[in-house]
């Protein structure tokens, strides 16, 4: 690292220099050498645009010389989709490139296997709009009828990530980015942070089982500091966190090598010790009790938008959560639906692969069940479970959201390259870190324009194809028009995959048969 370079770098230099002095004057051509690599380090410590270089003076240059000699294509990061297919590593790149405002095009056509079972694709139009008369800034009014403070934010976000799960520099980063843009940042369950607040950029405060920034002396919800925290005037909405895609049915990690005294103190814990989140709220029992909670934080909030996110679990409890709904007549103002693709920064391996629905099939169920209940109008779907592209966006608002977040996507355009230490606090790039040697890495000023130019540019991308598709306006697109390979030699549209129910059909007694059981099972009044 930085330090380690000057101590090496000083060493080497002495050395050499009393070797050519004293021995033989052939020692001079390696001192010279010395020099150049120590002026070299100079500059990758004190340049901003790579941090790989800043912390790894000299040596970090290797990771950029193997990209730059080997073929794009192996450029691509190896993931996998939802159901585990090996897929190819066109986004992480498009998201690099789109970040840094490089040319995002690519020669030879696809590289996806279009005859793979699970290649997805969007039925274009003869007649596409002009991408020019659409509207490049499309935003979404979140908040019903007991909302007084309605918040117009852009149909793509920054998902929820803690400071303590990332440096203070990469929060920094992604607030001035959504300043920038006009987009919103999402907290995270570590708490409000000054790094959140110093930028003036929108938030989303998200709260989770352990009531970081709202909670007293025994860890449990208090309205009185709650109240304090979000009169902020750079909190939008509230967002309570039930579960989360990357670990469903278990509470938040946050490793004690990153619990620093900062963060301990935003956090009212004690500092280097792994903090445990409760895997449920302490504040209510209940689908109702829930919904008269969420109506408490909303009050409390002078009437900001309130929502909450879950990762699909059990259908009976969402079903209950939606007749508790009905009863009450309350409404959260939105619902952001986690898939089980999720990641994180420190999840047993159980839950990040085994436990919770993926993003698709929780969404389509999500939105079906408000339909059928009536309740569609009230509450605003929020996708959030691997958005990477504005296919990505355009795929989960042909299912029912309103608008997506992101998280890796976003973490990709600071500078990640998914070096998957984020639990070890070793973080190359400075980004899932509180090592300030590494942290220093992380230029705010540099990545906050590489989160703006990546949110810009997929937005367009989504526009864009939504114009391709025919349609003047995104709020235009259905099931229909995306198209899935399930077999060889079968292709189906997703209102094949996933049918969408009449509005109140749930209501009326007209149920499907494949939500009966989960509807008998559904109770108002306890999760069981």
């Amino acid at each position: 690292m930085r330090k380690g370079f000057i101590i090496t770098a000083l060493i080497c230099m002495l050395v050499t220099g009393y070797l050519s002095y004293a021995v033989s004057q052939w020692w001079l051509i390696v001192f010279v050498m010395v020099v150049l690599l120590v002026v070299m380090g100079i500059y990758d410590m004190v340049q901003t645009r790579h941090s790989i270089m800043r912390n790894y003076p000299v040596v970090g240059r290797l990771r950029y010389w193997m990209e730059d000699i080997r073929p794009k294509m192996y450029q691509y990061f190896i993931e996998s989709d939802i159901d585990g297919r090996p897929i190819n590593r066109i986004d992480r790149s498009t998201i690099y490139q789109r970040a840094k405002q490089q040319m995002d095009t690519m020669p030879f056509g696809t590289q996806l296997n279009v005859y793979e079972e699970g290649y997805e694709w969007l039925s274009h139009s003869i007649a596409p709009k002009d991408f020019n008369t659409l509207d490049h800034d499309p935003r979404i009014l979140i908040g019903n009828k007991d909302c007084r403070q309605p918040y117009s934010c852009s149909i793509l976000n920054v998902s929820a990530m803690s400071f303590g799960s990332l440096s203070s520099n990469a929060i920094e980063a992604l607030n001035a980015g959504a300043k920038i843009g006009g987009f919103a940042h999402n907290t995270g369950e570590g708490g409000i942070s000054s790094y959140h607040l110093k930028h003036e950029g929108d938030i989303i405060w998200q709260i989770g089982t352990g009531y970081f920034g709202c909670r007293d002396e025994d860890g449990r919800f208090s309205a009185e500091v709650f109240k304090k925290n979000v009169d902020r005037p750079q909190i939008k909405m509230v967002e309570l966190k039930l579960s989360q895609g990357a670990k469903p049915g278990h509470g938040g990690i946050l490793p004690a090598k990153k619990n620093t005294l900062e963060i301990a103190t935003i956090r009212h814990v004690q500092p280097g010790t792994t903090v445990y989140s409760p895997p449920y709220h302490s504040a209510f029992n209940s689908p109702k009790a829930l919904i008269l909670f969420i109506q408490q934080l909303r009050e409390l909030s002078g009437g900001k938008p309130t929502g909450f996110k879950l990762c699909v679990g059990k259908k009976s409890e969402f079903a209950g959560v939606c007749k508790a709904m009905v009863e009450l007549d309350i409404y959260p103002d939105f619902i952001t639906v986690d898939g089980g693709e999720g990641g994180t920064g420190a999840a047993p391996q159980e839950f990040s692969n085994y436990v919770g629905a993926p993003l698709m099939d929780g969404l389509a169920f999500v939105h079906n069940m408000l339909v059928g209940f009536g309740i569609r109008q009230h509450i605003k779907i929020v996708a959030s479970g691997k958005i990477l592209s504005g296919f990505h966006i355009l795929r989960a608002i042909a299912l029912g959201a309103d608008g997506c977040n992101s998280a890796r996507a976003m973490m990709m355009a600071l500078g990640c390259i998914q070096a998957l230490v984020c639990n070890t606090n070793k973080c190359p790039t400075g980004v899932a870190t509180q090592d300030p040697q590494l942290t220093i890495g992380l230029v705010v000023d540099d990545k906050k324009h590489r989160v703006a130019n990546y949110h810009e540019d997929t937005v367009n991308s989504f526009i864009e194809l939504t114009g391709a598709a025919g349609l003047d306006d995104y709020k235009q697109l259905t099931r229909s028009h995306i198209y899935r390979r399930v077999f060889m030699n079968e292709v189906r549209t997703f209102e094949d995959i996933f049918p969408s129910l009449q509005p109140g059909c749930l209501l009326n007694g007209n149920i499907p048969e494949k939500y009966k059981q989960d509807l008998e099972m559904a109770k108002a009044d306890t999760w069981q």
